[in-house]
């Protein structure tokens, strides 16, 4: 009986230290759904009232998805290091908060690596390269003529 009681205790103790080590841990960052407001490194993607889901506090049950992204379509104004590319109202996906606004936002980090607008574009062509002579192209050009038909 003690060497069925060391077991227990053993797995106790191993399941006790998994425990402890799973807690500090940092849960990777995915999309998810929570009730009331995003969590902090999260932006609110999508409202709805449930208060079948939400039973404790508040009623909504928001989306959220992970900060970082190059671009973002939030519910409300953009997060802080990423600006405004466009809006829309569309209250049936963001709800009456902000009017239903839905911000459009790219990252500022995305936007340095950008060319710089001021500089003028490359027109194509003739600053896009050498490019092939019309024709030269992986099928074979077509007939000059086209062939009589055979008669039987």
């Amino acid at each position: 009986m003690t060497g069925l009681a060391v077991v227990a205790i053993l797995l106790c103790v191993s399941i006790t230290e998994q425990v402890f080590a799973a807690e500090g841990m940092e849960e990777p960052k995915s999309i998810r759904k929570t009730c009331g407001v995003c969590p902090e490194g999260y932006a609110t993607t999508g409202r709805t009232n449930a208060p079948e889901l939400c039973k404790d506090g508040d009623p909504v049950l928001v989306q959220c998805v992970p900060l970082g992204g190059n671009m973002l379509s939030v519910c409300g104004s953009c997060p802080d290091g990423y600006n405004e590319v466009g809006r829309s109202n569309v209250p049936s996906r963001c709800g009456s908060v902000d009017g239903g606004l839905v911000s459009q936002c790219q990252s500022r980090q995305m936007g340095a690596s950008m060319p710089d607008p001021s500089q003028g574009g490359v027109k194509c062509p003739p600053d896009c390269g050498s490019t092939a002579a019309p024709g030269q192209g992986a099928s074979p050009p077509p007939p000059k003529f086209r062939p009589a038909p055979e008669s039987k």
